[in-house]
């Protein structure tokens, strides 16, 4: 799953509900940093935007073992950026061909019409009892006139089916058919965990879906025509969605049937990449891992899925924990004292120098100490 959107939520709105105003709120503190910087538009966002990924999110921690519980697995970040810039190098180059074409149409003379060609043609004479007669035939030919087709299509079938008169085979199309409908064949999850549109999710015929704790995100593909919102239709209730496109009057029904979980629909939102597909960004109303986003379509195994808690979706008590326990880890691989030794021997300083006491004059040694965790209330 694209896991950007909710990446790049602060601290401070972990716990808020990603909706319009929050966006908006998000939008306008880029467009400061811009601003902020007018003779260099491109290098003071890029260090914005990957500086706060690296400074506030796991974007950037791997998953080096099964037991870590922040971070993408190797590869799946940089897939996941290079995923987006591809994306609209797409549409620039295709903008620059469309302008292309468009100015060599212009330029170019019409070519003038076919000329008819006259062409003198002597029959040759029989050789059999008839009087041999020649005569003078004109043909007119267009210069546009198609050439006559290959003798080979004139011959006979020759395959073992026609000359055995056998049961007829199946054909390619056929055979392609079943394999795809083979297990075997099928694509294993592990496959869609290495691309970012199907990260704990799958890829179907005509949509994508991903997930994460809080969120679901399904991309319905569409046509190349399909470029402006106007010509996307979106329903989305709590039970059920439903995205068509219009063509006209008439309406194409690209996705639709009943969500096997509810969803908060005030939380929930939808876009289009023109020419690619309408992104829906669900809420999950309950945190369950989904094995389908339809009921009916084929479930896939959670137990493969990477069912670990992100970091936007923890609240602030939590993360503060969990920066305890990562600060404690690096000072304990470090050999330095961790944050519950730390908090004892603050305590202990006080009374080391005091009135009375025997270790006064002495250098504190915090060695003297064995303080096991729980002995220290946070």
């Amino acid at each position: 799953m694209s896991r950007l959107p909710r990446l790049l939520m602060t601290t401070s709105l972990a716990r808020q509900p990603w909706n319009v105003p929050n966006m908006k709120r998000l939008m306008n503190t880029s467009s400061n940093a811009r601003s902020a910087a007018p003779s260099s538009p491109l290098r003071l966002p890029g260090k914005v935007y990957f500086g706060f990924l690296y400074r506030k999110t796991d974007f950037y921690r791997l998953l080096s073992c099964p037991n870590d519980r922040m971070g993408f697995p190797p590869g799946i970040a940089e897939k996941m950026v290079q995923k987006a810039f591809k994306s609209f190098e797409r549409l620039s180059e295709q903008g620059r061909d469309r302008r292309l074409k468009e100015l060599k149409q212009k330029e170019e003379p019409k070519a003038p019409p076919p000329v008819e060609q006259e062409v003198l043609v002597e029959s040759v004479p029989q050789q059999d009892n008839a009087e041999p007669n020649t005569e003078a035939v004109r043909v007119e030919k267009s210069s546009s006139e198609p050439e006559p087709s290959s003798a080979c299509s004139s011959q006979p079938d020759t395959s073992p089916q026609a000359t055995a008169g056998g049961p007829p085979q199946p054909s390619q199309d056929a055979k392609a058919e079943a394999s795809s409908t083979d297990p075997a064949s099928a694509t294993s999850q592990t496959q869609y965990q290495a691309d970012p549109d199907s990260y704990n999710g799958a890829t179907r015929e005509n949509y994508s879906w991903s997930q994460d704790y809080t969120d679901v995100e399904i991309r319905v593909f569409v046509s190349k025509t399909v470029v402006k919102g106007r010509q996307v239709l979106v329903n989305l209730l709590p039970g059920s969605v439903r995205v068509c496109v219009r063509d006209g009057a008439e309406e194409q029904v690209l996705m639709e049937g009943e969500l096997p979980h509810k969803i908060n629909t005030e939380n929930s939102l939808w876009s289009l990449e023109p020419g690619r597909c309408v992104v829906l960004s669900l809420s999950k109303v309950g945190e369950v891992w989904w094995n389908a986003v339809l009921k009916g379509e084929k479930e896939i195994d959670i137990n493969q899925i990477n069912r670990e808690r992100g970091m936007a979706s923890v609240d602030e008590e939590e993360h503060a924990v969990l920066d305890r326990l990562s600060f404690d880890y690096h000072q304990k691989l470090q050999g330095k004292p961790q944050s519950h030794e730390m908090k004892v021997h603050d305590m202990l300083k006080k009374g080391w120098d005091a009135e009375g006491s025997p270790f006064r004059g002495q250098q504190f040694d915090p060695t003297m100490f064995d303080i096991p965790p729980r002995a220290v209330q946070f």
